[in-house]
């Protein structure tokens, strides 16, 4: 998908689809609207009035221009209700057309960038929002699908954003600029957790890394194995043990042009990319396996918010750091009552192969502290727990620095990929004691993501750290009208916008 972005009046606008809004509750259609409405002789007012169209967020109604316009079609979107309306609501609106225009068929359609009007937003974060939205709204994953009649509906190729105020074209374009980028690093992390992990294996998720990281001037440099041995990287290594396949190791750096970097600041991202999940032998029950493709989900969020930082030349020195492995009942799978040693020399007793996460995390987490970084955040599909506390809306926020915690809430507000702080209450602690070793890496069941980010704290070094727990928002399960069942992307850009307040 493609932007343009256009001066010009609604009005005025040749195209298959026109994409205007309505407030929830509003009676008198306003701005772009009132212009198509007057053009189409009120026909709006009258819908409106009659009760058909209320303006609710994710609302879509299509009329049609009948020689009145040059447009074709209009596609009404719903705002919600103006006292609720912010960066959110824009994104949701622009997404939810564009699922509609997408199911009409539309490879073409121009909108009105939302809120920047009436809403109140900036130009630039309402044009942002547009972009952002139409590409997750429009997002779907076909790559295996024999279906005649979907294989033949179109992609939208390209999007007409349209701006009537000549002073605010610069500011739309920038905006919509930005969301194109961070659109795109989404769904490609959507990409990456919807395939089938027969495709995606460590070694493959590399390669696409790689790739897309060479494409935009990322750094990049993957480890295997041996190499890991002999950082000392145990912990990750006892679960890459049961698999054949190769556990990888992803190393990003994102270092802007332009700027000294030694006057910037430094933020790493861990994360958890185990592309299949069995639970090793404390293997998994059959039901619903199938969904353990989805554990990489925050090694793909990872990635796909160094890919964007990379695109917009964001002013801080990043670092993404990838445990990719399998989890496997493999002849030489790690077992429950083995030690291993992480990279720090902490000695873990295992309790549960299926509590693998936390063993990658721990190396990738020490392995940060190389590069003393500001912060630190890992994110990773990593509890159960996490779902049964907060459903399926809400990741969990471990963090005790109190400036790391409010950015990443504030994130999550603007991107819509909603945080809920959660404590590390460190009475807790004594759960992970064992007589066996330096630690045991699970604490039961009671309170079972407190001790499991009780456990990756303790090789999170001094500097401030944030363990995101996504295991409950990674994975879609009900179509909505702004998005499809699959992969959220759920990270991707409430990390980047974490980049972005740490830029600014």
């Amino acid at each position: 998908m493609q932007f343009q972005v256009k001066q010009g009046f609604v009005q005025q606008e040749a195209t298959d689809l026109l994409v205007v809004n309505l407030f929830e509750g509003e009676t008198t259609p306003g701005g772009a609207l009132k212009a198509v409405d007057e053009a189409l002789n009120g026909l709006i007012s009258q819908i409106i009035a009659a009760g058909d169209l209320k303006g609710k967020l994710g609302e879509t109604h299509l009329l049609y221009g009948g020689g009145a316009l040059p447009a074709r079609r209009v596609l009404i979107t719903g705002l919600g209700k103006q006292a609720n309306f912010g960066v959110p609501q824009a994104r949701k609106a622009a997404a939810a057309a564009a699922k509609r225009a997408r199911e009409l068929s539309v490879t073409r359609f121009s909108t009105v960038v939302h809120g920047a009007g009436q809403g109140g937003l900036a130009a630039h974060d309402a044009a942002q929002a547009v972009a952002e939205g139409s590409l997750l709204g429009a997002y779907r994953f076909r790559s295996y699908k024999r279906d005649a009649n979907d294989k033949d509906r179109p992609e939208i190729a390209e999007v007409v954003v349209l701006e009537a105020d000549g002073a605010k074209l610069s500011e739309v374009q920038q905006g919509v600029a930005a969301g194109q980028a961070v659109g795109e690093a989404a769904n490609w992390a959507r990409d990456l957790v919807n395939e089938p992990a027969n495709y995606l294996t460590p070694r493959e998720l590399a390669r696409r890394v790689v790739e897309q990281a060479e494409a935009v001037g990322l750094k990049v440099q993957v480890l295997g194995e041996q190499e890991m041995a002999e950082l000392g990287m145990g912990s990750f290594l006892g679960i890459a043990r049961g698999s054949d396949e190769e556990a990888q190791f992803i190393v990003l750096e994102h270092i802007p042009q332009g700027y000294d970097l030694a006057s910037l600041p430094t933020v790493a991202l861990v994360g958890k990319a185990i592309t299949f999940d069995t639970g090793g032998i404390s293997i998994k029950p059959a039901e619903n396996m199938w969904k353990m493709k989805d554990d990489m989900g925050g090694g793909a969020a990872t990635a796909a918010a160094l890919l964007a930082a990379a695109r917009l030349n964001l002013p801080l020195h990043a670092v993404g750091l990838i445990a990719a492995t399998e989890n496997m009942p493999g002849g030489d799978a790690i077992k429950p009552s083995d030690v291993v040693t992480a990279m720090n020399g902490m000695t873990v007793e295992i309790i549960s192969t299926d509590a693998e996460g936390r063993q990658v995390l721990a190396d990738a987490m020490c392995y940060a502290a190389r590069y003393n970084p500001d912060a630190m955040v890992d994110i990773a599909t990593l509890t159960g727990a996490i779902g049964i506390a907060l459903g399926s809306d809400l990741a969990g926020l471990f963090c005790d620095d109190e400036t790391l915690r409010s950015r990443l809430m504030q994130a999550g507000e603007l991107t819509g990929e909603a945080l809920w702080p959660m404590p590390l209450w460190k009475p807790y602690r004594k759960l992970l004691d064992t007589d066996v070793a330096d630690m045991k890496h699970t604490g039961g069941r009671l309170g079972g993501s407190i001790t499991a980010a009780l456990f990756l704290r303790e090789f999170a070094g001094e500097q401030p750290w944030a363990h995101l727990d996504i295991a409950s928002t990674a994975w879609q399960e009900e179509n909505s009208p702004f998005a499809v069942r699959g992969a959220s992307g759920f990270g991707a850009r409430l990390l980047l916008e974490l980049l972005r307040a740490y830029a600014r």
